[in-house]
C-alpha cells in the first residue's frame, strides 16, 4: 500500500531509537500522587472528597455538570491529606487531590465490567466513557464522551484511529499498538457504535512496520476496518493532516473533523475504551516514554495519574548528563518545566529530558523573507506576517491572517534559518484574539 500524506511539514530527527523497540514496563507504585482536578480541555473538577478522607483504587474524587469535562479518580487506595493548588505541568498551578497511598491498591468496589457492545447501545457507551473520565491522550486531552457525541445535524460516518505518533521521541503509542493490540481494536468499535459510524480506520506512520502487522492481524479482516499506511512526516499525527491525507477530507478554517463526518481519537484512548467498557476500570494509569540524553535508562511505562516526575526519572536511573531541559510532552508541542515536582496527567504522553548539549538557545536575528515557514505550514499560513503583527500587538491584523487556525505545530520555528520564535508570538497572539472575543461575547453591565 502507497503510504499517504498532506502537504507541507517538516522531518525532523525523530529520536525514537532508544525507547521503540522496549516493552512497557510497569512503574513502582507511588508512596504519594498528586492528582490535579484539571485534567482535560472544558471545565476543571470539583473535589468530591476531602482531608482525612479514605479513598479507594478507581474511586471518583472530582467531577463537574460542566458539559466539556471528565471526572478524576484515585490512582492508589489510602488517604487524603490536602486539597489544595499544587504545579502543574501544563496549566501552571491547578486544584489537586494529595493522596498517600496505604499499599494495598484496594479497587473501588463500584468498578464492575459495563456489559458487553453487542447490549450497550450509543447512550450507555458514551456514559460508560464519561464515567470512566477518559480524555484524548495524544496530548490534548479533548474529553471523549464529548466527542463522541456530536450535535443532531452532524452526521459521523467514521471513526479515524491516530497511531501516528509523529512526535520525535515519543514511542509510547507505538508500545501501545504492539502490546494492546485488540484492546485497541475493541476500543475502536466502541467508540464507532458511540457515535454511529459505519466506518473505522486505524492510521499508522510507516517507520512502525511491526505495529502495521500487528494491528492488521487484530483486525480480522472486518470488512468495516482498515489500516491506512501514512509516511513518516512531522505534524502526520494532527488530526487535520490525518484526515486529509487519510480520507481526502480538509477541515473547514475555524472548522472540527465531525463537520467533515469524522472523529478522531488516539490509540491509546481507544485502548482505555476497551478496559471500561470491558472492565469498569477508570483512566486513572497511562503509557508514557521517559527518554532524552540526559536520561540513563530511557523506557516506555506503565504510569499511575498523579506520580511526580522526579520519582519517574529516578526509576529510570537519574540523569546520567546534566539535563538542559525536561519537557511534558515532545520536543515539538511539548511543554517545558521549571520543576520535577509535577505530576503525570492523563494528557501526558512522554517525559523528555534533553542534556544541556542538546539544548542550544539562538538569539533572533531579523527576517530574511526567505518564505521557508509558508512552505512548511501545514496550515497553509504565513507566520512571519502572523508573527509580526502579534509582535506588534496588532492582533486584529493577526486574526485576519487566520492565526486561530494554527495548531501551534512549531515547524515554522523548526525551519526558521534566523532562529525567529514565530510559533510563541502566533500562541501569544491567539490568546489575546480569543480573550477578545470572549470580552466582546459578554453581555454589556
Amino acid at each position: 500500500m502507497t503510504a499517504k500524506t498532506f502537504p507541507g511539514g517538516i522531518h525532523p530527527d525523530y529520536g525514537k531509537g532508544p525507547t521503540a523497540g522496549k516493552p512497557v514496563v510497569r512503574a513502582a507504585p507511588p508512596k504519594t500522587v498528586v492528582i490535579p482536578l484539571h485534567q482535560h480541555t472544558g471545565a476543571p473538577c470539583e473535589a468530591l472528597v476531602k482531608a482525612g478522607d479514605e479513598v479507594k483504587m478507581g474511586q471518583k474524587i472530582g467531577d463537574t455538570g460542566a458539559f466539556v469535562s471528565a471526572p478524576v479518580h484515585a490512582s492508589v487506595s489510602g488517604k487524603v491529606l490536602a486539597v489544595e493548588p499544587r504545579p502543574h505541568p501544563a496549566f501552571g498551578v491547578s486544584l489537586a487531590v494529595v493522596i498517600e497511598s496505604d499499599g494495598q491498591d484496594q479497587l473501588d468496589p463500584e468498578i464492575r465490567p459495563a456489559g458487553s457492545l453487542d447490549t450497550l447501545d450509543a447512550a450507555a457507551l458514551r456514559k460508560v466513557i464519561r464515567e470512566a473520565g477518559i480524555v484524548g491522550m495524544g496530548g490534548a486531552a479533548f474529553p471523549t464522551a464529548v466527542k463522541v457525541a456530536p450535535p443532531p445535524n452532524k452526521k459521523i460516518d467514521t471513526v479515524a484511529l491516530n497511531g501516528a505518533e509523529c512526535e520525535p521521541y515519543l514511542t509510547a503509542d507505538h508500545r501501545v499498538m504492539l502490546e494492546q493490540a485488540d484492546d485497541v481494536v475493541f476500543g475502536l468499535r466502541a467508540l464507532m457504535k458511540a457515535c454511529g459510524a459505519g466506518q473505522g480506520l486505524i492510521a499508522i506512520e510507516d517507520n512502525k512496520p511491526d505495529a502495521i502487522e500487528v494491528i492488521h492481524k487484530a483486525l480480522g479482516g472486518a470488512p468495516d476496518l482498515q489500516i491506512i499506511h501514512l509516511h513518516t512526516k512531522y505534524p502526520q499525527g494532527s488530526e487535520k493532516h490525518l484526515l486529509k491525507a487519510c480520507l481526502n477530507r480538509e477541515v473547514p478554517s475555524g472548522g472540527l473533523p465531525l463537520d467533515v463526518g469524522v472523529v478522531v481519537n488516539n490509540v491509546a484512548t481507544a485502548a482505555a475504551v476497551a478496559r471500561a467498557v470491558r472492565n469498569g476500570t477508570p483512566l486513572y494509569e497511562r503509557v508514557l516514554t521517559v527518554t532524552g540524553g540526559a536520561v540513563a535508562n530511557p523506557q516506555n511505562m506503565l504510569v499511575r495519574v498523579g506520580t511526580s516526575f522526579g520519582d519517574l526519572i529516578e526509576q529510570c536511573g537519574g540523569f546520567a548528563k546534566p539535563a538542559g531541559k525536561v519537557i511534558n510532552g515532545g520536543p515539538m508541542m511539548g511543554i517545558a518545566q521549571s520543576s520535577l515536582d509535577v505530576p503525570v496527567t492523563k494528557g501526558t504522553s512522554g517525559i523528555l529530558c534533553l542534556a544541556r548539549g542538546e539544548v542550544a538557545r539562538d538569539e533572533a536575528e531579523a527576517c530574511l523573507k526567505c518564505g521557508r515557514c509558508i512552505d512548511a505550514c501545514p496550515m497553509y499560513l504565513m507566520p512571519l506576517w502572523i508573527s509580526a503583527y502579534a509582535e506588534r500587538g496588532k492582533h486584529e491584523e493577526a486574526e485576519r491572517l487566520n492565526a486561530l487556525d494554527c495548531i501551534e505545530c512549531g515547524c515554522c520555528s523548526y525551519v526558521c534559518p534566523a532562529r525567529r520564535p514565530l510559533v510563541q508570538a502566533i500562541r501569544l497572539a491567539k490568546g489575546e484574539i480569543t480573550a477578545r472575543r470572549r470580552r466582546q461575547a459578554q453581555p454589556a453591565k
